[in-house]
């Protein structure tokens, strides 16, 4: 009796067990249909409407049914925890994020390493200068050459401020060379007139830095209003970016705010300046000489590899002012005998031809090594590229074209000379 009662009970408890397990499995295989079959929020599914949207994206690694063992008296192996969804508003807002950064970094507007390659920078800055030469390009690219166009090409180069002489002597190659190669269209004219102004302008010329000073200097001379404050700044933010040490000198003493006016542009840059207190007395005004001594002992003392200094404006029929230049000269090469190892003489193209009579006498004063030309994108004097070339055989180091700091570009002969005739 015993024995029956023991097999009985352990009958039953294997019946219980039997029955717990097909009742597991059974629910893990209704949950694995529903995984499969579920639609979205209030769409019908094989077991009816969803009460509510889903708030959680299924995981992939939960997207599959699971395998259903058969069943055994071996207990189920327990599957391992799934991954917590991330909910869907954190997703969105996580998309959301993701997609402001997208537009921010679309929107942010490309450096000039990055334009370089395919962004001509003088095209704004010749914008009005194109208008003049927008006409006699449109017709020296169809028409056949005729005396109107040759008309037409001379009004054009004078009225660009290219210059009376220039733009004869100009007139006068084109002609040549219409006859000596037979040239027959206005494209072909197009040509040639470019080929010229190339001529004309040469190559580019970089700056030149000192082989023999550890401080190159530079020594910015023109008259006052020419934007020569501004175009230090810019020179320097330019420098700077091209990883040199940079130093600016207020030698502009005699201009009312001009070491102020230095100052603020030296902040915004990022580089220091050096200059002397100013006096209460009109009379006692700074030696311009004196600011340069020290910071040129500066410079030496600092690490500073490149020296820009200001002078103050000066008309060049004022001798005793183009002394002074003189003066900072020679306070100069008791470092470097070689310096100041550029003198970059800052001119206005809104003046045209009238800044070609300053241009003149800082040649033969102080020695002028290059031109920096401001102001271009305000006129449409553009062609007095080439008269300062022509005339005064001075290359063009840079150009302004605009009024921001970093609105500065190295010229470059081909760019300019496509800029102008409106190609890439």
């Amino acid at each position: 009796m015993f024995k029956r009662w023991r097999d009985g009970l352990f009958k039953r408890q294997d019946d219980d067990e039997d029955e717990r397990e097909a009742v597991a499995v059974e629910e893990s295989s209704q949950e694995s249909e529903e995984a499969q079959e579920a639609p979205e929020a209030g769409v019908q599914g094989s077991h009816g409407a969803l009460d509510a949207p889903a708030a959680e994206v299924m995981t992939p690694a939960s997207a599959y049914p699971a395998q259903v063992a058969s069943v055994s008296a071996t207990p189920p192996v327990t599957p391992p925890a799934a991954v917590q969804p991330m909910a869907e508003s954190t997703r969105q807002g996580t998309l959301d994020d993701h997609a402001d950064a997208a537009h921010d970094d679309d929107a942010a507007p490309e450096s000039g390493e990055q334009r370089r390659g395919f962004f001509n920078p003088f095209k704004a800055g010749l914008g009005r200068t194109r208008q003049l030469f927008g006409r006699v390009n449109e017709s020296l690219a169809h028409d056949e050459i005729t005396d109107d166009l040759w008309d037409e090409l001379e009004e054009t180069l004078i009225s660009s401020d290219v210059g009376v002489h220039t733009s004869e002597r100009l007139m006068d190659i084109l002609r040549q060379r219409v006859t000596a190669e037979q040239l027959t269209r206005g494209s072909q004219l197009r040509a040639a007139l470019k080929e010229e102004l190339e001529l004309l302008l040469g190559d580019p010329e970089p700056l030149i830095f000192s082989d023999t000073s550890s401080v190159t200097v530079y020594l910015f001379v023109g008259v006052n209003g020419v934007g020569k404050t501004t175009s230090i700044a810019k020179l320097a933010n330019l420098l700077k970016k091209q990883r040199h040490r940079v130093m600016l000198a207020a030698g502009d003493t005699f201009r009312a705010a001009a070491v102020e006016q230095l100052k603020t542009w030296g902040e915004r840059v990022g580089v220091p300046v050096i200059a002397h207190q100013q006096g209460v007395d009109p009379k006692s005004v700074a030696d311009p000489a004196a600011v340069v001594y020290d910071a040129m002992q500066a410079a030496q003392a600092r690490g500073t590899d490149v020296l820009l200094v200001d002078t103050a404006g000066r008309l060049h029929t004022k001798s005793n002012l183009m002394e002074e230049l003189k003066k900072i000269e020679r306070v100069l090469q008791k470092y470097d005998p070689e310096a100041p190892h550029e003198v970059l003489l800052v001119l206005d193209a809104t003046t045209g031809q009238n800044g070609l009579a300053q241009a003149k006498q800082f040649v033969q004063d102080s020695g002028v090594s290059g031109v920096v030309l401001t102001k271009l994108d305000g006129t449409a004097r553009g062609g007095i590229v080439f008269a300062i070339a022509s005339e005064l055989g001075l290359p063009i180091k840079f150009i302004g074209t605009g009024e921001r700091v970093g609105d500065m570009t190295a010229f470059d002969t081909e760019a300019f000379i496509n800029a102008l005739f409106d190609e890439d």
